[in-house]
């Protein structure tokens, strides 16, 4: 089935079974569970893939089959931004985005977006999962019609390329990379010295093979995962990024839900995120293993100095907001405890 009718046979169903999830009945008729949609733009492998599974089961066991979840893997409903517009007009439940498309709704999102902001994993997970810097920041898209749950890990970011080792800003110079679709990270490729071309990630592996794109920045487990080795060998450890991805939910499926639903998703996600945390390092590991294997030449030997001076202003201008600043201070004075 393509991903046009999927999304189609889903749209009819939030019409005539509720926003974003749709009634199993049982044999006499009546409402057996309600299923809500989840769309995922990696495979079944992926540590968010198998967090978000997790607390499915466990949503489905503390409401005795009222409440499961339905995961789409592969963009099979779509790239993420397609799917966040989806959750956003309740035609399906919930998904996975990058943090950076959430700004588009709330520039105060771009805090978490900004390059080298965390020193490390640990630091990175203390953030995100502290309410006192994220509870008003999740929510305030709620009128807007998504609501945030939890942020998981998305990897460390690192640049690769179908030309060579990518080393310092020159080594980018006139080339075209893909980014998130977001003016902060097409403004962060071009201060590392190339140019940011933001696309989907289903487009990127034909768009590089044909010359469009001349590689992209992305984690381990996309590089592997995705194939992107055989047309991009050339993996580089810049580490300019280390954006969240967000868990996110239609305001009106969160809205209808009952309260005891709502209680168990929110506790819920606590285990689910250090699950997932846990699981990445040792997939990272693994992708980078398959990847070299399959002639990929990974260089991690890059000085990250002269990259963190090349944006250091992409920081200064983006940091606008009392919002911003406040978070900024928060993860700035907590750095040197990770």
């Amino acid at each position: 089935m393509n991903k046009k009718l999927m999304v189609i046979l889903l749209s009819i169903s939030a019409v005539l079974t509720g926003c974003g999830g749709s009634e199993e009945a049982s044999s006499d008729g009546t409402a057996k569970s309600t299923v809500l949609q989840v769309a995922f733009n990696q495979n079944e492998e992926h540590p968010q893939y198998l967090a978000i599974k997790e607390f499915g089961e466990v949503l489905s066991e503390k409401t005795n089959g009222a409440y499961t979840l339905d995961i789409y893997p592969n963009e099979l409903l779509g790239a993420q931004k397609e799917t966040l517009e989806m959750v956003q007009s309740g035609t399906i439940a919930m998904t996975v985005v990058a943090n950076s498309l959430l700004e588009t709704w709330n520039a105060d999102f771009g805090v978490f977006n900004l390059p080298y902001i965390f020193s490390s994993i640990e630091h990175q997970k203390a953030i995100i999962t502290d309410p006192e810097v994220t509870a008003d920041l999740y929510n305030s898209i709620m009128d807007d019609g998504i609501k945030v749950l939890a942020g998981f890990h998305g990897g460390v970011r690192n640049v690769y390329t179908s030309t060579g080792p990518v080393k310092t800003p020159e080594d980018l110079e006139g080339l075209k990379i893909r980014v998130i679709q977001s003016d902060t990270n097409i403004k962060m490729m071009e201060l590392m010295g190339g140019t940011g071309t933001p696309m989907g990630q289903g487009e990127v592996y034909t768009a590089i093979q044909t010359k469009v794109l001349d590689g992209a920045e992305n984690n381990e487990l996309i590089f592997d995962d995705l194939l992107q080795y055989e047309v991009a060998p050339y993996y580089s450890y810049t580490q300019h990024l280390m954006l969240p991805d967000m868990l996110t939910i239609s305001s009106e499926v969160w809205n209808e839900l009952p309260a005891d639903v709502q209680t168990i998703f929110n506790e819920g996600m606590t285990d689910m995120i250090e699950s997932e945390f846990a699981s990445f390092s040792t997939a990272v590991e693994t992708s980078l293993a398959n990847a070299e294997a399959q002639g990929a030449i990974i260089t991690k030997d890059v000085d990250i100095a002269p990259f963190q001076a090349a944006v250091a202003p992409l920081t200064e201008s983006l940091l606008q907001s009392d919002v911003q600043k406040e978070i900024y201070a928060k993860i700035q004075e907590t750095a040197s405890q990770y």
